[in-house]
């Protein structure tokens, strides 16, 4: 029990944004809907959306995005997935992104590590970006219903789509919440998400935004 209560104040204290940065800070509205579907044992199929709604005006266009998973689990501890993405950009660059993944699982603790090949309309070429994550799901009564988790990413670019663009570490996003399983086929999670792009020789962008989430599984 001391072990989860010093992970669970660890990330939490991580998602907590830092003072002494510069921020152009905005509110944001995200949902996360996705439905899935079992293969066989191992092997799943899920198809992945999510809208994200911004201040108008801003210069972080509200988002959709439409994104298909192929995901092979090995073992209890470790999946394997790969995903195509189109994303949609509200008076921005439209995108296509293909995915790679792995998500471990050891006790409390998960991790991802993300790669992302990102070609965006009207660039200069393919972008590259890697994307480690770090988090703990902690259950909260017997039946496992209940959960919290929290969870900090870093968004590294490898390769810029435009010449000359920003590579190295650009962005972070950190969320704390809930989730709740309502059945074995339909679970619930509520959470606050803080999204920042880091920028040079300007403020940073930082998003505050809800975000609700809805998995069904057949």
């Amino acid at each position: 029990m001391m072990k989860k209560r010093v992970a669970v104040l660890g990330l939490g204290l991580l998602a907590m944004p830092s003072a002494a940065m510069a921020t152009d800070d905005d509110f944001e509205f995200w949902l996360n809907p996705s439905v899935g579907f079992d293969l066989d044992e191992d092997t799943g199929i899920e198809f992945e959306t999510a809208q994200r709604f911004r201040d108008a005006g801003e210069g972080r266009p509200d988002t959709y995005f439409f994104r298909l998973w192929v995901n092979q689990a090995l073992g209890d501890s470790v999946t394997l997935a790969g995903a195509v993405e189109r994303r949609i950009n509200d008076g921005g660059s439209d995108e296509t992104r293909v995915i790679q993944q792995m998500s471990t699982r050891h006790g409390i603790v998960r991790t991802r590590l993300r790669l992302e090949e990102r070609f965006v309309d009207s660039a200069d070429r393919m972008g590259l970006r890697l994307r480690p994550r770090l988090g703990v799901a902690v259950p909260l009564d017997d039946a496992g219903r209940w959960s919290f988790g929290a969870d900090a990413e870093l968004f590294l670019t490898l390769r810029s789509n435009n010449r000359g663009g920003d590579t190295g570490l650009t962005g972070m996003r950190t969320q704390i919440g809930f989730g709740y399983d309502i059945s074995d086929n339909v679970s619930l999670s509520a959470a606050y998400l803080r999204d920042q792009d880091f920028e040079d020789n300007a403020p940073d962008e930082v998003g505050h935004a809800p975000i609700i989430g809805i998995e069904y599984a057949f």
